[in-house]
């Protein structure tokens, strides 16, 4: 009204990103799991297989080039499923360890080119220097208390 437009600011936040190497960790426990039971069908062994080659390609991402586990988990990536039920388990099986091993390279932080610059983060203060600190801050007061004079 009155010809006049209003604009509100929008200011879009993207939502934080789920860590690659738990969203992995999640879908290999599904496979490798002593409780969790083979996949029933085809489509169920497609689905998981579709899972962890994403998950491979994400960590892969995060891993230097040549790396051997990364080449171990690209090779194993890039067959096409078997035909037949063993075969396909066994595959999923062997795709789901080498991606378990590439999670295991990652999170141990190995070499890896592609790291999100992020701003200055604060180290986590280690429990004793806390401890500390609220030891040096109680006897400060502590001595201040006893300095003062009574009335």
């Amino acid at each position: 009204m009155g010809g006049r437009e209003q604009r509100e600011s929008v200011t879009v936040v993207p939502a934080p990103e789920r860590d690659h190497v738990v969203a992995a960790s999640e879908t290999v426990t599904l496979v490798l799991d002593e409780d969790s039971p083979l996949p029933e069908n085809a489509a169920d062994v497609e689905d998981l297989v579709r899972l962890l080659r994403g998950h491979v390609v994400q960590l892969g991402a995060r891993t230097a080039l040549g790396s051997p586990v990364l080449v171990r988990a690209q090779r194993l990536r890039s067959k096409s499923i078997p035909e037949g039920y063993m075969p396909s388990r066994v595959y999923l099986v062997k795709l789901a360890e080498a991606t378990q091993e590439l999670m295991a390279h990652v999170d141990r932080g190995g070499p890896g080119p592609i790291r999100a610059k992020r701003g200055r983060r604060w180290q986590k203060p280690k429990i004793n220097l806390l401890r500390g600190t609220v030891f040096a801050v109680a006897l400060a007061c502590l001595i201040f208390a006893a300095s003062v004079p009574r009335t």
